[in-house]
């Protein structure tokens, strides 16, 4: 056993788990934060999406103790005072989700997204970069509209800034 400290969702957080541990089995069996979904356990389907250190990562193919003293960011920790992250509030305005197994995966793969691309993103560009996300309820139109629309309002807020 080892003893795995995290700093999640602007808290530090300390579990001991086995050295095998999958950071997204840690976050959720250890740490209780359920949001992060487990989904193929081998990269594909996106489900399981978190950001570490400021850059998402699939948490199904890092171990915990390999994160050991990071800053990691789950679905829980992107809302802020009581409001939607504006990419959740794209997603529940444009009927972005169905069954919401893939959101959360969808949503931290889509906030970093528009951070790398300074929100200047086209459907072309969204659709490339969605690719290791699978949904399989959607089609995926609404989620690139949804992405489309979060990444204008957060340009808009910030030029008004």
């Amino acid at each position: 056993m080892t003893k795995v400290t995290l700093t999640v969702n602007g808290r530090r957080m300390s579990a001991d788990c086995d050295d095998r541990t999958i950071l997204v089995n840690f976050i959720r069996d250890k740490l209780a934060l359920t949001g992060t979904h487990v989904g193929c356990d081998t990269t594909q389907c996106g489900a399981c999406v978190v950001h570490m250190d400021g850059k998402s990562v699939k948490s199904c193919s890092v171990l915990a103790v390999q994160a050991n003293g990071s800053e990691i960011t789950t679905i829980e920790g992107v809302a802020a005072d009581g409001e939607l992250h504006p990419v959740q509030a794209a997603f529940k305005e444009n009927h972005g989700l169905q069954c919401g197994f893939c959101t959360p995966g969808m949503v931290m793969t889509s906030i970093d997204m528009i951070r790398r691309h300074g929100g200047q993103l086209d459907e072309a560009t969204v659709r490339h970069e969605l690719e290791g996300n699978i949904c399989r309820c959607t089609g995926y139109h609404n989620i690139v509209k949804s992405v489309l629309s979060a990444a204008a309002d957060m340009n808009a807020k910030q030029a008004a800034e």
